[in-house]
């Protein structure tokens, strides 16, 4: 089966799933969309008002902002991947619950597998947490780390700059780094988590490789 139909499938199951309370709060689900060879995958948090209307993500006003970063190193928003660490509207765009993002991790798990992205940008810290535990996003944004043999670079939320604009410059100068970043993939550091046992079992339950 093709990656194309591997994806759509995703998409299918999303939109009825009942893992998690999620769905009562679901007008469509947001799988995500871009081209299934994509190398580079975005990752946010959660589709907010506007995405749960259309099941799309990040067509809102991060979404507009995400657009223009894009283009500012070159890019449009059809040569990326873009989803979210869960796939339906938390209400009143609440942060996601523990049980939320479990019932979510086998659809972003399998995307990751369909697509292998050359790299994966996590945006927002829930995204982060995914696959770098106790960070601070505010300490390593912009900043590769390999892991589990993926390249991942943490970055703001588009969002966030729409909170306090002073993290507009900061989100911006992250992005700029990208294409040099994609470069020199091959030199970013292998992540060390701290030594948790619960933790390392959570991740190694959603371990890719």
């Amino acid at each position: 089966m093709t990656a194309d139909l591997e994806l759509g499938k995703i998409a299918d199951a999303v939109s009825t799933c009942k893992k998690c309370a999620l769905f009562h709060s679901r007008a469509k689900g947001v799988p995500g969309e871009g081209p299934s060879d994509a190398e580079i995958m975005f990752i946010g948090e959660g589709p907010g008002f506007h995405e749960n209307m259309q099941g799309r993500p990040f067509v809102g006003a991060a979404g507009e902002f995400l657009v223009e970063l894009l283009a500012g190193i070159g890019m449009k928003r059809e040569q990326v991947f873009i989803t979210n660490v869960v796939k339906c509207r938390p209400p009143g765009n609440r942060d996601p619950q523990p049980e939320e993002l479990q019932a979510c991790a086998p659809y972003l798990e399998r995307q990751l597998q369909i697509i292998n992205p050359r790299v994966i940008v996590t945006l927002g810290r829930f995204s982060m947490a995914r696959f770098i535990s106790n960070a601070k996003i505010s300490e390593i944004h912009g900043q590769p780390i390999r892991v589990k043999g993926m390249l991942v670079v943490p970055f703001y939320h588009p969002a966030a700059a729409l909170h306090r604009p002073s993290l507009r410059s900061v989100i911006e100068a992250d992005f700029a780094k990208l294409p040099e970043l994609i470069q020199n993939a091959g030199k970013a550091p292998v992540y060390k988590p701290v030594k948790n046992l619960e933790e390392d079992n959570h991740a190694e339950q959603l371990s890719l490789f």
